[in-house]
């Protein structure tokens, strides 16, 4: 059985970049943290709204498992609020780590205050309806990255990224590798070694 925390760890140690290199995939930028310092790391549970409409996002409150993260699609309506503190208040008792949601959220502040990891596309005023269909744990593409339940992101100052559960293993492994290799260059830069030779780069188009 997989040390869920072990890996939460070693995965918020490589961030989102280093295993956006190895083979994670990048969800687009427009998704990022509403308050400086959020950090994620955990298994999706995928939910999928009628935009506008935030009731399978109350729905996957009450039934994800805990320790997982919400990874919302809610369609391209961004700008609305369909998270704020409450939703966060009763995530927290249930045991859900963190929300990615390829839309807007509100209540920044306080989002900030409960320390609970957000990624959004900003923040919103206005409020969702709570009356449309949905769908909570199965497939959905958000950032235009498909998420699959089980798969695992990962979220950082520099954005999310999404590890196939089926990789999740091959990911990890070749994050720990490209940064053992990042830190043989910082090494080099340190002593003086330019990064035109540490990266062996062809100077010919450039007229210096």
């Amino acid at each position: 059985m997989r040390d869920v925390s072990a890996t939460a760890r070693q995965a918020l140690r490589l961030g989102s970049a280093t295993l956006g290199e190895s083979g994670a995939r990048r969800m687009r930028s427009r998704i990022k943290p509403v308050w400086r310092g959020a950090q994620l790391a955990a298994p999706a549970y995928p939910v999928r709204c009628t935009p506008g409409d935030n009731l399978a996002v109350h729905v996957a409150v009450a039934n994800a498992p805990a320790g997982s993260a919400l990874v919302v699609d809610v369609g391209e309506e961004w700008e609305l609020g369909y998270w704020g503190e409450v939703l966060t208040t009763a995530a927290e008792a249930r045991g859900v780590v963190g929300l990615v949601i390829d839309g807007g959220v509100r209540d920044g502040d306080a989002l900030e205050a409960h320390q609970f990891p957000v990624f959004a596309t900003g923040l919103a005023l206005p409020g969702a309806t709570k009356e449309l269909p949905g769908a909570v744990n199965r497939p959905v593409v958000v950032g235009d990255v498909d998420v699959e339940p089980g798969d695992w992101v990962v979220g950082d100052r520099d954005g999310v990224v999404v590890l196939p559960y089926a990789t999740l293993d091959d990911v990890l492994a070749a994050g720990e590798a490209r940064a053992e290799k990042e830190a043989g260059f910082f090494k080099a830069l340190r002593a003086g070694t330019t990064t035109l030779e540490l990266l062996d780069l062809d100077t010919g188009p450039i007229d210096v």
